[in-house]
C-alpha cells in the first residue's frame, strides 16, 4: 500500500511515518523540505507547499491513502496565513483525492475547533464549534475539519482524529516552551491552579491515527466523524507543569495571576502586536489566558468504542521516555 503523510517530518508525522513503514507500507512525505531522518528510513519526499493545488496533486499521485498531519500551528498570526494552509491546504488534499481515486483520507485535527471561550468538562463530539474563536488557528482548523467530514461520501472515506497537548520525544513545541518561561522567570500560574485538561503521548496519538485507519472505509463505522483523543485521565495543568520542571531540575511556579489579569493583557498584547505588524507570538493572548486557565478535556468513549482507541502508554510511563527522572 501506497501513503502519503502530509507533515512527515514534523513532530507526530515522524512518528508515524516511522509505524506506517513498521507495518510494511510504502510511505511517502508530502513537505516543503527534505529531512534526514526520513532520508534515513527509505522515506521519499515529495517537495512541495500545501497552498498549492498543483504540488498536491503531483505529491498524491498513485497513492492509495493520505495521513493529512500537516497544519500552520501557532497562538497568534495573521488569519490568511493560517487559513491558506489549513483551510485551502485541506481543500486541496480532497481534491487530489477526488481527482486520484484515493479511498482513505485521515484528517489530524484538534480540540481546538471545539474551544470557544468557555470551560470544556468531559465533552463528548457532539459539543458543537463555538461560534467564537480566539485564535486563527482553533478556527481554520474547524473549518477545515468541517471540509474533511462533509468529503466523506460514497467515493471517498474520511475521519478527523482530534489529539489534545500533544507530548513526546521530538517534541519542539509543547515542553520546551515552558522550560524556557521558566528558566527566564516568566511563567506564571494563570487563574485558580485546579483546572483539568488532556494531555496525549505521541505514541498513542499514533495509535489513534493507525487503528482509526484499519477501521475506516467507505460507509465504517467511522466514516465521517470526529474523534477527541487523550490520555487515560485528564490532569491538573499546574501540577503536570510542576512535574514536567521538576525533571528538568526547576523549581515548582510560585507565581501567579488571575485570568481577568491575564485575559486583559492579553487583549493590549493583541491589539500591539497587530498595530505594529508582528508575527511573532505574544507572550500572552486571549486564547493563551483562556487555555492557561479553564478546564478542557473529553469524553473519549467514541474512540474506545468504534476502533479500540486505548492509551497504551500511561502518562507516567509517557513523561519517563520524555524526560527521564534521574
Amino acid at each position: 500500500m501506497k501513503v502519503l503523510v502530509t507533515g512527515g517530518g514534523g513532530f507526530v508525522g515522524l512518528h508515524l511515518v516511522k509505524t506506517l513503514k513498521e507495518r510494511g507500507y510504502e510511505v511517502y512525505s508530502f513537505s516543503r523540505n527534505h529531512h534526514p531522518e526520513l532520508d534515513a528510513m527509505g522515506v521519499t519526499t515529495r517537495a512541495g507547499n500545501l497552498r498549492s493545488d498543483e504540488d498536491v496533486l503531483k505529491a498524491s499521485e498513485g497513492m492509495d491513502a493520505i495521513f493529512h498531519v500537516a497544519s500552520r500551528v501557532g497562538m497568534w498570526g495573521k488569519y490568511d496565513d493560517f487559513f491558506q494552509t489549513n483551510v485551502i491546504g485541506t481543500q486541496n488534499i480532497i481534491h487530489a483525492c477526488r481527482k486520484h481515486g484515493i479511498e482513505k483520507l485521515v484528517y489530524t485535527s484538534s480540540p481546538s475547533v471545539a474551544f470557544g471561550t468557555e470551560d470544556l468538562k468531559n465533552v463528548d463530539e457532539s459539543h458543537p464549534y463555538p461560534t467564537e474563536y480566539l485564535s486563527p488557528y482553533g478556527k481554520t482548523k474547524g473549518i477545515a475539519e468541517q471540509h474533511v467530514l462533509k468529503a466523506n461520501d460514497d467515493i471517498l472515506a474520511t475521519v478527523s482524529i482530534r489529539p489534545h497537548l500533544i507530548f513526546g520525544p521530538g517534541d519542539n513545541h509543547l515542553f520546551p516552551r515552558v522550560v524556557e518561561r521558566a528558566r527566564q522567570g516568566k511563567a506564571r500560574r494563570i487563574g485558580d491552579g485546579t483546572n483539568l485538561i488532556d494531555v496525549t503521548f505521541v505514541g498513542n496519538v499514533v495509535d489513534a491515527h493507525v487503528q482509526a485507519f484499519d477501521h475506516l472505509d467507505i460507509g465504517s463505522q467511522v466514516a465521517g466523524k470526529a474523534y477527541f483523543i487523550g490520555q487515560e485521565e485528564p490532569v491538573n495543568l499546574w501540577e503536570f507543569v510542576d512535574e514536567i520542571l521538576s525533571r528538568h531540575q526547576l523549581p515548582a511556579l510560585d507565581k501567579s495571576m488571575s485570568l481577568k489579569k491575564a485575559y486583559r493583557i492579553g487583549v493590549v498584547l493583541e491589539r500591539i502586536y497587530l498595530l505594529l505588524g508582528k508575527s511573532q507570538d505574544p507572550p500572552m493572548t486571549r486564547f493563551i489566558a483562556k487555555q492557561l486557565a479553564c478546564h478542557h478535556y473529553f469524553d473519549h468513549s467514541a474512540a474506545k468504542n468504534d476502533f479500540g482507541y486505548h492509551p497504551k502508554v500511561s502518562i507516567k510511563e509517557a513523561l519517563d521516555i520524555t524526560i527521564p527522572n534521574d
